[in-house]
This record gives C-alpha cells, sequence and structure tokens, in this order.
C-alpha cells in the first residue's frame, strides 16, 4: 500500500479536551491516538459529525521547575468519524480532525 498522507504522524497518546463543537460548548475529554502537522486522531466518547467544526485543547506534559503546563489550543473539522472498541472492550469514539489554526498556552 502507498503512503498518501501529506504529512509525517507521531504514536503519541496525550490528553485531549473537546471544548466546542460547532457552536455548542462542550467539555469532553479523550487521548490522542496520533498528531501531525495537518491534522490529529483521537478516542473520545463524543459523537461528532464529519464536516462538523470543533475546538479542543491538547495537554502536553512538561518537567519544568515552574511547574506550568503547554496546551496547544487548536480549530479544525472532523474529516472522519468511526465507532469502535477501546483496547479494554469499551466503545469508544475515534475523530480524525484538521488542525487549521492553533496557538500554543502556558
Amino acid at each position: 500500500m502507498i503512503e498518501q498522507r501529506r504529512s509525517k504522524r507521531f504514536e503519541l497518546r496525550l490528553p485531549i479536551e473537546v471544548t466546542r463543537k460547532s457552536f455548542q460548548p462542550v467539555s469532553v475529554s479523550g487521548q490522542t491516538r496520533n498528531l501531525s502537522a495537518g491534522g490529529v486522531l483521537f478516542a473520545t466518547n463524543l459523537d461528532v459529525e464529519i464536516g462538523e467544526s470543533i475546538e479542543y485543547v491538547i495537554h502536553f506534559p512538561t518537567e519544568s521547575p515552574e511547574g506550568t503546563s503547554v496546551n496547544l489550543h487548536c480549530l479544525g473539522k472532523v474529516v472522519r468519524f468511526e465507532k469502535t472498541l477501546s483496547d479494554d472492550g469499551e466503545p469508544v469514539c475515534l475523530v480524525a480532525a484538521t488542525l487549521e489554526r492553533y496557538e500554543f498556552q502556558r
């Protein structure tokens, strides 16, 4: 199979929080599966529609002496949605979203 992705994906398991879908504020947590310069794949329990706008925050671990965290605040659109089972057999939603705009926050 030929790889057709535009940018390299990095397998990272990081906490993620969806804060808005379309115009509705939400607060649903999940975990990233992989990241690239163009988007993210994450597991959560939030139902979304393909093409729907989404706002999410990825939490990066830090080892700073001040104890501050680094978060990536992102805006994008849902490009793929799949209901499946997690590694422990629980139902989970896999969401692939673009990374159209972002801002690092401390």
